[in-house]
């Protein structure tokens, strides 16, 4: 066989690898986003362990680790100059959002239970949240998601996230005068600028680029999460959470206490703060 044929072969059977690993991840985060609006409703992993099974037990980890698929963790980006994450870019958890501003569950869960995930495990550097803006109820969605991007490019994506998620919020939509208006209560220095950045291609082709891989995966509905690439649906309680994010963090550890038993050097790195 010619280089050149190999070359080709081995391209056709990347492509194939590639496309199955889509497809598994698609597959899984789709159930995932299918009991989305089912708040209390248990993980995927625990669903598919069923309720026989003792690890289900409400003393169990709800998200055990071998629900966790590499396909999915890949995604975090862990890039500590991201304005739209919050925690060490080396966090040993990374918590993926795929969310929507006009999504009532959204904002229950950054109202009642990410705030205390945050004083939790972002604080003491266990846990890292990534945002992923995935406006899929319309163009009120889309201008809230373009806002959020640019009161990133100012710094206070977060005090933003916050205003358009505090109670009755949605309910006044997302046009221009009331992003400008959000961006006031946020803090954001530059209004004039914060308008013109949520109105660029710019902010459409980020939007655009997180929407497009929310699809990707399968997700139908908002919230869903990965938890170092287990699929949680929904805004579940805190409990839920607590429980994947610790399943994470100490099977992170262990993974890293494995590796470095088995090598004579030792390394350390110190991650940013994503949030601003």
């Amino acid at each position: 066989m010619s280089s050149s044929a190999r070359k080709s072969l081995e391209n056709r059977k990347k492509n194939i690898a590639a496309v199955v690993g889509v497809t598994v991840a698609a597959g899984l985060l789709g159930f995932a986003s299918y009991t989305a609006t089912k708040p209390e409703e248990p993980s995927v992993a625990t669903a598919e362990k069923g309720a026989s099974d003792p690890a289900a037990s409400p003393g169990a980890s709800a998200v055990p680790r071998k629900g966790a698929y590499p396909e999915l963790e890949a995604l975090a980006r862990r890039d500590a100059d991201d304005p739209l994450a919050q925690g060490r870019a080396d966090a040993p958890v990374v918590m993926i959002e795929y969310a929507d501003f006009k999504c009532g569950f959204c904002g229950k869960f950054a109202r009642d239970t990410e705030p205390d995930l945050v004083k939790k495990y972002v604080a003491d550097g266990t846990l890292r949240i990534e945002w992923r803006n995935f406006p899929i109820f319309g163009e009120d969605s889309e201008r809230a998601a373009r806002g959020a991007w640019a009161a990133g490019r100012q710094g206070r994506f977060w005090q933003f996230h916050e205003a358009a998620y505090a109670d009755g919020a949605k309910d006044k939509g997302f046009e221009g005068g009331r992003l400008k208006e959000l961006a006031r209560a946020a803090g954001v220095k530059d209004v004039e600028r914060f308008a013109e950045d949520a109105d660029s291609g710019a902010a459409r082709d980020a939007v655009k680029k997180d929407q497009d891989e929310g699809f990707k995966l399968g997700a139908a509905s908002t919230p869903s999460f990965l938890v170092n690439g287990q699929p949680i649906a929904g805004a579940q309680s805190d409990a839920v959470f607590e429980r994947a994010i610790e399943a994470a963090a100490a099977a992170s550890s262990s993974s890293g206490s494995s590796s470095s038993s088995g090598s004579s050097g030792s390394s350390s790195s110190s991650g940013k703060e994503g949030r601003q």
